[in-house]
């Protein structure tokens, strides 16, 4: 959630950081680290400073530098969770065409209903107390997704129904100081 840049370095320097201990990414260095930056939008900003940037744009910076060291699954803990509303539906646009763009496969968490059934292919509901696996919900709704029209399409409200039913009891259990194991 503070996007784990280095104040004191560029965008364009932050980006290279993914690539500075693994010796053997870098033939092409520079030119994934451009095309990088130029994936999350931020072409024209590689010589601005954390300081210098909004929000959303510091959290472009860290998902470029995670996308230019080419893992093979990329991990994303509540990345949205520190921006502001406006931002945040933003930045999911954006993580889709990336997605779509790299074909990275992404481990996206949130605690956000919509969000997951705007991002995700399948939903993992976990339980709390012992953390297991709930149920595996598949998500059949046409991409992309980041319009506006989406969370009126009806496989959405159904999946936003059943997802609240099954984290709304959880909710309630966890709220009452009840584990499930009594």
């Amino acid at each position: 959630q503070e996007y784990g840049l280095l104040p004191w370095r560029t965008v364009w320097d932050n980006v290279r950081f993914g690539l500075e201990m693994q010796s053997h990414l870098q033939a092409g260095a520079e030119e994934r680290i451009g095309e990088a930056i130029k994936l999350v939008g931020l072409s024209g900003f590689e010589k601005a400073y954390p300081r210098e940037l909004s929000g959303g744009m510091r959290q472009r910076v860290g998902l470029a530098r995670a996308l230019v060291a080419e893992p093979k699954i990329l991990l994303m803990d509540e990345p949205f969770a520190a921006v502001d509303a406006m931002t945040r539906d933003v930045m999911q646009g954006e993580l889709e065409r990336i997605v779509a763009a790299t074909g990275k496969t992404v481990i996206f968490i949130t605690h956000s209903i919509d969000e997951a059934i705007l991002l995700g292919d399948r939903i993992v509901v976990a339980t709390t107390r012992p953390g297991r696996i709930k149920e595996i919900v598949p998500v059949d709704i046409p991409r992309p997704r980041w319009q506006t029209d989406t969370k009126a399409h009806p496989e959405f409200i159904r999946l936003r129904d059943h997802l609240w039913d099954l984290l709304s009891k959880e909710a309630v259990q966890h709220a009452h100081g009840d584990d499930g194991t009594s």
